[in-house]
């Protein structure tokens, strides 16, 4: 039989979507005026693995592909490639969740920082094989270190705000 969605994967997944959705309107804000500066950090990436490596259980993989599938749309990337790339870094970071589970912070922000690191080469290498237009290498370089350092605080803002914390050994299934 087909167990009905619990009640805890269907509030994390409705909280998730509408974090990322806020985070993907205020991004689109036109908030300066003139020639774009610093890259600012990808704050949806970094909710996307706050969340997996905290709550695995609340959310599906394909939430996360719907959720990049619109900001691709909405940011006129190509369409799939980063989600499909943020699909398998999620997964993952998934399949590790155990192991990291019991590692300080350092650690785990150390291997997420990694990771993302490495899904941004792919997703370059990728743009580069198929011919397609490639954001200058300072810009990429910038937004990845401002990703990696805002990590932390999207993991301490999701904490504070939604209450998303570390489950326990025996709640994920």
């Amino acid at each position: 039989m087909i167990q009905a969605p619990s009640r805890s994967f269907v509030l994390g997944t409705l909280a998730f979507l509408a974090s990322v959705w806020v985070l993907l309107f205020l991004r689109l804000l036109p908030l300066s005026e003139g020639i774009m500066g610093w890259p600012g950090p990808d704050l949806g990436l970094a909710l996307i693995f706050a969340w997996v490596l905290r709550r695995p259980d609340q959310l599906a993989a394909p939430v996360i592909v719907l959720a990049v599938l619109i900001e691709d749309v909405l940011l006129m990337r190509p369409l799939g490639l980063w989600a499909a790339i943020v699909l398998i870094g999620s997964e993952a970071a998934r399949l590790r969740e155990p192991r990291w589970r019991d590692q300080p912070f350092m650690v785990e922000w150390l291997r997420t920082g990694i990771l993302i690191g490495v899904m941004m080469l792919g997703y370059r290498l990728a743009q580069i094989l198929f011919m397609l237009p490639v954001a200058a290498l300072g810009q990429v370089i910038l937004q990845y270190l401002a990703t990696v350092a805002a990590y932390p605080l999207v993991v301490f803002g999701a904490r504070w705000l939604i209450g998303l914390r570390r489950s326990g050994h025996g709640e994920t299934t």
